[in-house]
């Protein structure tokens, strides 16, 4: 065992709601060869620091496993077993159907695939509870809860090369988070900064307080691959198909709240994103006539594939809100002081969006 490369678990986020356990995860290979848990303590106590994002530069590599999943009701009893491949990047997106009887209170995950004929124990979760009433709220970070700069090259090596506490925090964003989550909101947090951060971002998050194990980032791996993955090359700079796209996940996954909390920042297109998915779940507007309109938009730049395979997700998103009364959906968009002004006087091109500003609140942040 001691010179073979072992599965890990980079990235996990498990969601319990309705009939189903939601599961999204990524795996790689451990780059240390150490597993012996004295040895891992030891490693780990030597220097503790906050994560630097280019410490995690080798999840940029592509491999191919498979998950065997154990359901353990609360008496650690064996009520479901399945397994799953991942994609070529080693990520996972599936869901566990409950059993009637002893619902599934914790998985345990192994690893089948990359060792014939071992099956390696990746850990044991709980997954997240989706309480009753659904009080959901969804925030960007970059530029939303930390004043982050990666336009130059040198801001983008400075990033990687420094924990994400290197940026000012943006602390009106901090509050609000902190507000809504006294108030029992569950957060979730999605950004368009590569899937290796997952680790700088998280730990930021602890430091200020805000505790989440739902972290959505985006894989840079399947914006390279020819064969695979919903993202392309233009997706580095336009955001909104990832983060539209993103969102609808989350809430195919919670199903539809309550209450939902948008937050967001006024420098790209957040915005026009939130009202986007506001038009489905609250306007009840046909996602058909909402997508031809927004394809159009040059934050919205879509390929064949996107099309098609996001279309059908918003469906799904239209016929669960359809059989859910209306929630209540307020939207957070953080700006500087001399921004305000003509945000608040803001018109947009597109009329539901228009029709639908008035979910929009501005803070200076």
């Amino acid at each position: 065992m001691k010179g073979m490369k072992r599965p890990k678990l980079v990235h996990f986020s498990g969601i319990e709601s309705d009939q189903y356990i939601h599961i999204r995860a990524s795996m790689s290979y451990s780059s240390q060869a150490q597993f012996h848990l004295l040895e891992e303590i030891n490693q780990n106590l030597k220097e503790i620091v906050p994560t630097k994002p280019i410490q995690s530069l080798g999840l940029l590599s592509s491999n191919e496993f498979r998950l065997k999943v154990v359901g353990l009701s609360a008496n650690d009893e064996e009520t479901t077993i399945r397994s799953y491949d991942s994609d070529s990047f080693g990520n996972f997106n599936f869901k566990i159907p409950q059993p009637e009887k002893e619902k599934v209170a914790k998985v345990k995950l192994y690893e089948t695939r990359s060792h014939p004929g071992l099956e390696i124990l990746i850990g044991s979760f709980i997954p997240t509870k989706i309480r009753t009433p659904k009080k959901i709220i969804i925030t960007d970070f970059d530029k939303t809860l930390v004043d982050t700069r990666y336009s130059t090259m040198k801001e983008l090596y400075l990033s990687l090369r420094n924990p994400v506490s290197y940026f000012p925090p943006v602390r009106s964003s901090i509050e609000l988070i902190h507000n809504f989550t006294k108030d029992n909101y569950q957060p979730f947090v999605v950004s368009a900064s590569p899937h290796f951060y997952e680790n700088a971002i998280r730990d930021w998050l602890y430091q200020n307080e805000i505790f989440t194990g739902d972290i959505f980032l985006k894989d840079y791996r399947s914006i390279f691959s020819f064969f695979e993955g919903d993202l392309s090359t233009k997706d580095l700079k336009s955001q909104g198909f990832y983060k539209l796209n993103t969102i609808v996940n989350i809430l195919l996954m919670t199903g539809i709240p309550d209450e939902l909390i948008l937050v967001g920042d006024g420098f790209e297109s957040d915005t026009l994103i939130y009202l986007t998915l506001a038009s489905i779940l609250i306007g009840r507007y046909d996602p058909w006539t909402i997508w031809n309109l927004v394809k159009k938009e040059e934050s919205f730049k879509l390929n064949n594939q996107q099309h098609f395979r996001f279309l059908s997700q918003f469906y799904q998103l239209k016929n669960l809100s359809d059989a859910h009364p209306k929630g209540k959906i307020q939207i957070y968009i953080r700006c500087k002081s001399h921004m305000l002004e003509n945000l608040q006087k803001r018109t947009f091109s597109l009329d539901f969006a228009n029709n639908m500003k008035h979910l929009v609140h501005y803070y200076v942040g």
